[in-house]
């Protein structure tokens, strides 16, 4: 599993695993966990960086419209989970 690194502003780094990614309207998606292994916190993140930036910048998706039809892909895509 694909294990990615955050660095929020002015805190520690946090490391979460990526489950999956997609990519709707031409946004791209990640959906991570901070658990390797059993059930964890999920988040849905939506890519905000410039195809020409070295480092990706992400942001978690909270608008309820966006974040129920990502996570209806996600659960799709991963038939043995459900996001709630």
């Amino acid at each position: 599993m694909e294990k990615i690194t955050f660095i929020p502003e002015g805190e520690e780094p946090v490391q979460f695993c990526v489950l999956e990614q997609t990519r709707l309207g031409g946004i791209d998606y990640i959906l991570v966990t901070d658990a390797e292994e059993g059930e964890g916190e999920a988040l849905i993140l939506r890519d905000m960086s410039a195809e020409d930036e070295a480092d990706a910048v992400y942001e978690i998706v909270t608008e309820d419209e966006e974040l129920n039809a990502v996570a209806a892909v996600f659960e799709n895509m991963l038939e043995d989970v459900e996001l709630s």
